[in-house]
Parts: structure tokens; sequence; C-alpha cells
């Protein structure tokens, strides 16, 4: 007999617009982008040479937009990634001709992991709102670049990260197959392994297949990224070859996704930000999880001003101005709460690849820049509108279940009913 109070299946909340409409938004996008192409007469929109561009403009947003996620599912925020990005890189190309590429590079990053450093101290040990904090290191950072540069754009000679950063690596037809069905057999495999486990010893084969199921669900990321690595190498093989920071990006995303789902401090850290009292009573380090988000966050921020200034081989006082709001854009848009506990790093990619890919379709289109910025606020609203009203919806739900399961408790079993 169907209990009303159930759940609903694992795959419709997986499939629905809460969950996967960033996704939905994504591919229509490049369906009316692709029409609106064809009926214009132009050279077809999902072209690898134009798929490959849009990578590359947004891998840097992009590795921002991951680790943005991660702190704000702690439950905190980060106004100074794109000021502590061009610290970074202006440290770097100031220090790489007199010492080296090696101790240009490790002293940009020092710099960084100083930036997440001093905002994680003074927001979890001082008490500052890490709004105030954050928007406050923004400025400050931003200044001492200013001081750094004296008004003036600086040009490395040595052209190591030059020839890094634009470097591009080419994934072979072969390892890309390999790399595909490995994904889906990995998701395959931690959904067999994990299923049971959320299922009593008493439980029957239908109840286990069915938590079985509900992983195999959870696990979206992997196995929809190697059917889509199968496809690219089957169909578009030349978009196996791309810029270094794209394979980053991709990287770092797959890496970030595999420790948030799979792991205990992925699992801490959703606990921490969700409710910090309750993770902290059941023995978790709350500030040491905070902080330590704060901390990776600058030293990834740091890594994207090397890759940035490398792309250039130069830096000016203005790199960079503005990323961070792009940053908070696209994890927004990837349905990542503000208030902490909810987020999820490959949607953070996601929404940063849809506002590149409106602004790479103005330009395709010769659509004037006067409306690229009202219509990716538009689609910022419509976004953060949508995932409000159907979490509030699913709240309503969840308030409805458990009235129902009070109103009508279990049978209390007696010796003859036993």
């Amino acid at each position: 007999m169907t209990n009303p109070a159930a759940k609903p299946p694992a795959w419709r909340k997986a499939l629905a617009p809460r969950a996967a409409g960033v996704v939905y938004a994504f591919i229509a996008l490049l369906a009316v982008l692709t029409i609106t192409s064809s009926v214009q007469g132009r050279p077809s929109y999902l072209s690898s040479v134009n798929l490959s561009n849009i990578l590359e403009q947004s891998a840097l947003i992009g590795i921002l937009a991951i680790f943005m996620t991660v702190v704000l599912i702690s439950g905190n925020f980060d106004l100074s990634v794109a000021s502590t990005a061009a610290l970074a890189g202006t440290v770097a190309l100031k220090l790489i001709d007199g010492n080296g590429t090696f101790l240009a590079v490790l002293a940009a990053i020092a710099c960084g992991a100083l930036v997440g450093l001093v905002n994680a101290l003074l927001v979890q040990k001082v008490g500052v709102n890490a709004f105030i904090v954050t928007l406050g290191t923004l400025t400050a950072v931003r200044g001492v670049v200013q001081a750094i540069l004296d008004g003036k754009s600086i040009t490395a000679h040595n052209t190591a990260l030059l020839s890094f950063s634009t470097g591009r690596w080419e994934l072979p037809v072969a390892v890309a197959l390999v790399l595909g069905v490995a994904l889906i057999a990995l998701a395959v495999v931690l959904a067999v392994r994990s299923g049971p486990a959320r299922t009593s010893a008493a439980s029957s084969g239908a109840d286990s297949s069915g938590a079985v199921r509900e992983k195999l669900t959870a696990t979206w990321p992997l196995w929809l990224g190697g059917l889509l690595i199968l496809v690219i190498a089957g169909f578009r093989p030349n978009l196996l070859e791309q810029a270094v920071p794209v394979w980053i990006m991709l990287g770092l995303a797959l890496v970030a996704s595999l420790v948030l789902r799979f792991t205990v401090i992925g699992r801490n850290l959703y606990a921490v930000g969700g409710n910090a009292e309750a993770a902290r009573l059941s023995g978790i380090n709350v500030d040491r999880y905070k902080m330590g988000a704060f901390v990776l966050n600058g030293v990834l921020a740091a890594v994207v001003g090397v890759l940035y200034a490398g792309r250039f081989n130069s830096v000016d006082p203005t790199v960079l101005t503005g990323g961070e709001l792009t940053v908070i854009a696209a994890a927004v848009l990837g349905g990542t709460s503000l208030f902490g506990g909810s987020g999820v790093v490959v949607k953070s990619v996601i929404g940063t690849l849809i506002l590149f890919t409106l602004s790479n379709g103005f330009n395709v289109l010769n659509i004037g820049s006067n409306y690229q910025n009202v219509v990716q606020g538009t689609v910022l609203v419509a976004a953060a509108s949508l995932y409000t009203a159907t979490s509030q919806r699913d709240r309503a739900l969840f308030r409805k279940r458990v009235a129902r399961k009070t109103a009508d408790p279990a049978p209390v079993l007696t010796k003859s009913s036993a």
C-alpha cells in the first residue's frame, strides 16, 4: 500500500526545476542561439571553434565559481576573490623576471592564502560579518595592487606563464572513451556500494534496489559527465583539444564534486553551513571547516590570478575589476544558497557557462552591448525567483508530510497482535 506521506522518488527530485533548472536553461539557451544563428544565415553556433571560445572565456571565472560555491556552502561569503586574483597575478609578474617562475608562482599563491587566512580569522575568530570583512579586503587588496603597479601596467620578459596559460592540451580519443566509461562505472559502483547501507537488515530486495536507484540519481554529475565525454569523443573529437585553464576548471570541478558528495569532509561542510550549532554539538570542528574554505578560496583565487596574468603576460591596476560579482552570479544561477548548506559545484560551472554564452551570443549575433547587462540581470533574477519559489514549495510539502505522520502515528503492537 502506498504511503501518502512518502517522499517523492529521487529521480523526480533530481529532474525538478530547482535541482536541474540550470541545466534546462543552458540547453534552452543553446537551442535559441543555434536557431537564431541558422535563421540569420550565420555559421553554426555550436561549431567546435565557438564552443571552445565559450569554454576559454569562462574557464577562469568558472574556477572561482567552484570555490566560491564551497565558501557559500560553508555558510560564508567572499567578495575579495577578484582582488586576490589581481594581487597574485601582479606579484607573479613582478617577481618572475628576477626570481624565476617557481618562486614567483609560490609567492603569488602565498599571497592568496594570506588574504584567505585574514578573512577567516576576522570572520571566525573576531566575529565580524563576512560581507563586511570581505568587502573591506576587496578594497584594501585592490589598493595594494594599485600601490605595487603605481598606476601603470607591467609586462614580464619571462614567457613561461604565457606559454603555460595559452597552451593547449589534447586528450586522445582512446583516453576520452576510457575516461567516459570509467566515470559511468564509478557512478554505478558508488550507487551499488552505498545503496544497501540505506536500508535495514530486514529490508526487502525492492527497498534495497530503490535505495540504489536513489544513489544512482544522486551521482548524476558523474554519469552525465561520462556520457558527455563519450558523445564528444564519438562525434566532436575536435573539442578534446582545449586551453590549459579549461582542463584545470574541468578537473577541479570533478574533484570538488567527488569530495563534497562522497567524503566525510564534504558532508561535514554541508552540515556546518546548514546548521553550525548542530554541527558543533555533533563534534564537528566548525571553525576549521569555515576557515579552511576561506583559505582554499584564496589559494585558488591566486591560481586564477597567475593564469590570467600569464594569458596576457601583463597586468594593470584594473585587472579583474568587478569579477567577484560575476562569480557570485554564476554560483547563484547554479542554485547555490547564499545562506549556506546547499550548492553543487557542477551547476555553478554551468551557471558560469550560461553567463558567458549569453555574452558570446550577443557578440555573434551583433546585438548591441547595451542590452547584455539587462538580459543577464533578468536571467539572474528569474533564476533566483525560481529557486526561492520551489524551495518554499518543498518546505510546505515537508511540513505537510510531518503533519500527516504526527496525525497518524504508527499502531502500537500488543501481545496478541505480535
